[in-house]
């Protein structure tokens, strides 16, 4: 047994989680999760993805006051994209590669550790990352970087099952917080760079049988695939590396789609390239389409739509309805009826040059820049994976944007070999860290320095589309966005702060830097009275709360 087996061993034996602090998750619980505001049950707070807590302890008054009370050190050195539940008084974090991490959320004090070996095999585009974990009666599930489902006991860290989904050698790997939808455990894999075949796919919370499975690139004879040239759709990619959302009115849940392959070549490969860069809502029983909506067909850019849906229910034009906001990477806003996928609005929300609006059923309207001029938004797009916020107190939609920079894209024909890299194209940024993550590049390459880019926090009228307000930061922002009761917005940004924004104004209320680049969504829980907000950065997990 090496070192770090002989570690959770260890804490395994000496550190369970209390019986006065075991609880079950139920599917009920789920449903309801907005009635636990104590609580951080999902990924993104509630199915709804709003990542808003009515939680309202810490105001704008004495949000002055938080103050560090405890740290929890990850042993990685890999990047912290995590967010955690809390169920009751346990946190549940994952640490890179595959650990998952029971925590006392009071004191950080550790109960006990499960550690996941993933495949050497394993090579996802852009960092060995897991997003967080998901829970279901006693069972928390984690999706590997080798593409595996493991079911844990959340009691003791003791693994129940483990089911493989794909090969890692292929270029699969999963790096998303699995969604639970009743009895199933709903995933997607990544690998958008390598060539895969992206799908979405269901499993038995039980017994990790698998359910159904949705390929987001249809194969011949199926709806869309004639939106593909002869074998072109066998390594068309759209993977799904981010988690989706869940209307249980509807029972209808909503995922986002990535890039198509090979990446920004859309020559090798005409059409619009379905379901890449696109909504999908499925039936969660079976895993059948019931609608989409493509926001950049046959995509040039990279320009992945697996930004979280947020659901809400709101007036539109004076009447009630079900409504979807997308913040896209692709620099557009958008507004679309969740119970149809049908369009009703796009605006952009950061300087857009590929495509000079949006028509009537929200397909872009193209101006191509020819090679040499820049493309805004650049390879990380005008937002990215980054979790957005609703809140339904002031009506807003918060989004953490990249603006003003450029990146060039040029293509070349590309061969695919399994599990390599799978990229039409190059590109270039004058931001650093921003360049092409694949590190390859094939083909004439430019550069534009002309402009550099800023981060921002924007909060967007969803009605309109345009900003209500705007926090510029001086480097760009990478952090996901929590939203409260208390009209307080919370993010991190890459240059290290954490920060606390009046939600209303975009007024800037209290900061502090913690030393790390900060890649994840911060969230907020109740225990034994005292309200406590926890942001990842850099290599470990920060958790404050009011002074005495």
């Amino acid at each position: 047994m090496n070192y770090r087996g002989r570690a959770s061993w260890l804490l395994f034996l000496i550190s369970l989680i209390p019986c006065s602090l075991c609880a079950q998750v139920t599917s009920e619980r789920l449903l309801h999760a907005n009635d636990e505001p104590q609580n951080w049950l999902t990924y993104s707070g509630s199915y709804a993805s709003q990542r808003y807590s009515a939680l309202q302890q810490i105001g704008s008054t004495n949000v002055k006051n938080l103050e560090l009370k405890w740290v929890f050190q990850a042993q990685s050195l890999q990047k912290f994209e995590a967010t955690p539940l809390v169920v009751d008084g346990v946190m549940y974090l994952t640490q890179s590669p595959n650990d998952v991490v029971a925590l006392d959320a009071k004191s950080g004090r550790v109960f006990w550790l499960y550690h996941y070996a993933p495949s050497p095999a394993a090579r996802p585009c852009c960092g060995i990352v897991n997003r967080g974990v998901a829970i279901l009666g006693d069972s928390l599930f984690m999706a590997t970087v080798d593409a595996h489902l493991v079911a844990i006991d959340a009691k003791n860290g003791h693994a129940l099952w483990n089911v493989k989904l794909a090969e890692a050698a292929a270029g699969y790997a999963m790096t998303m917080a699995p969604l639970v939808v009743k009895d199933k455990v709903i995933v997607g894999v990544a690998g958008g760079e390598f060539g895969v075949r992206g799908f979405i796919a269901a499993f038995e919370a039980g017994t990790g049988k698998e359910a159904w499975r949705f390929d987001t690139i249809p194969k011949p004879g199926e709806p869309g695939h004639e939106s593909w040239r002869g074998r072109d759709w066998e390594h068309g990619s759209a993977a799904v590396w981010v988690t989706g959302s869940y209307d249980p009115d509807l029972n209808l849940t909503y995922w986002g789609t990535g890039n198509p392959g090979p990446d920004w070549n859309p020559e090798q490969r005409p059409g619009d390239n379905l379901y890449s860069d696109s909504a999908v809502a499925l039936d969660p029983d079976t895993g059948k389409l019931k609608w989409y909506f493509q926001f950049t067909p046959g995509d040039p850019y990279d320009y992945d739509s697996v930004q979280i849906p947020v659901l809400a229910n709101a007036n539109w034009n004076g009447s009630p309805r079900k409504l979807m906001f997308w913040g896209n990477r692709n620099g557009f806003f958008y507004v679309l009826d969740r119970v149809t996928g049908k369009f009703l609005a796009g605006r952009p929300f950061v300087k857009v040059n590929w495509a000079s609006g949006l028509d009537a059923n929200g397909r872009p309207i193209l101006t191509p820049q020819p090679p040499g001029v820049p493309t805004f938004p650049g390879i990380q797009g005008g937002t990215n994976w980054y979790s957005p916020s609703y809140s339904p107190r002031t009506g807003l939609f918060y989004l953490s944007t990249w603006e003003n920079y450029a990146t060039i894209f040029s293509g070349v024909n590309a061969d695919y070999h399994e599990g390599q890299r799978y990229t039409g194209g190059a590109n270039t940024s004058p931001i650093p860290g921003a360049d092409n993550p694949v590190g390859q590049r094939q083909g004439p390459v430019n550069t534009y320095t002309e402009e550099l880019a800023r981060g921002a926090v924007v909060a967007l009228n969803p009605e309109t589309g345009k900003p209500a307000w705007k926090f510029d930061m001086h480097d760009v922002n990478t952090s996901g966005i929590l939203t409260t009761a208390s009209d307080l917005l919370f993010v991190g940004g890459r240059e290290g702060y954490f920060q606390s924004l009046d939600a209303k104004t975009g007024a800037l209320l209290w900061k502090q830097n913690l030393g790390g680049e900060i890649i994840a969504g911060p969230m907020t829980y109740l225990v034994d009275g005292k309200q406590y907000v926890s942001i990842a950065s850099g290599n470990s997990l920060f958790t404050f709360a009011l002074r005495e």
